[in-house]
């Protein structure tokens, strides 16, 4: 990906999120500059990964496969000094964008549709050696339980949950004529770098073409404290 791409990016996020009146932590704004000036008192959010995430998955094209992501709070599976067990992030999700298959070995996470546009769903039970399994699929939404065959796509309106449990392959888009999907996240402690099980192999963290200076940092780019 471009710099220029994920400077837009966010920029574009930031209005989308003033639209929906949803405010960001402070250090969503920090620029490469003042994050040169943050000392280890600022180490939970270098350490656990909080802030922007921008992936293409390896794609490419991230209008057709990608995903931006904000990671609001989060805990650490391999640091006993951060104590959380839980995490919530902030996800755009476009109009028929596609996040590719994957499951959480560990994580169990709901996604929410907090506003916008309908999120599509599509769930598969994995196997042991993780393939997708012809077994139905347990869907746990907003106080109700229930099966549905393998494969099959769940619609969420805005307003409206899932839970995602440990081995439940799953990939996710906006409803095409809907709108751009305004997604929470809540969960167990996430760990991006040991805890996808993707389908088919991808690239988590894009390469980034230097194409114009960064006007904001992600995730995995901040400076040591």
């Amino acid at each position: 990906m471009k710099r220029s791409e994920i400077n837009a990016l966010i920029c574009d996020a930031f209005d989308f999120c003033k639209k929906m009146n949803f405010h960001l932590p402070p250090f969503a704004s920090w620029s490469p500059e003042e994050w040169k000036t943050k000392n280890a008192e600022y180490n939970e959010i270098r350490d656990n990964m909080l802030g922007w995430d921008i992936t293409d998955f390896g794609s490419g094209d991230y209008n057709k496969v990608g995903l931006l992501m904000f990671t609001i709070r989060n805990g650490n599976f391999h640091d006993p000094q951060y104590t959380k067990p839980y995490a919530e992030k902030l996800l755009l999700v476009d109009e028929n964008q596609y996040t590719p298959y994957h499951f959480h070995p560990c994580k169990m996470e709901d996604i929410i549709n907090r506003g916008g546009g309908n999120l599509l769903i599509k769930l598969y039970n994995s196997t042991p050696d993780g393939e997708f399994a012809d077994t139905d699929v347990l869907v746990q939404s907003d106080g109700r339980r229930y099966t549905v065959p393998a494969g099959s796509v769940i619609r969420l309106t805005p307003g409206e949950s899932i839970t995602l449990y440990q081995g439940l392959y799953h990939t996710f888009w906006g409803e095409e004529g809907c709108g751009r999907v305004f997604v929470g996240e809540v969960s167990t402690t996430n760990d991006d770098t040991s805890d996808n099980h993707f389908y088919e192999p991808t690239g988590r963290f894009p390469e980034i073409e230097e194409d114009e200076p960064a006007r904001f940092l992600l995730c995995n780019e901040y400076p040591k404290g």
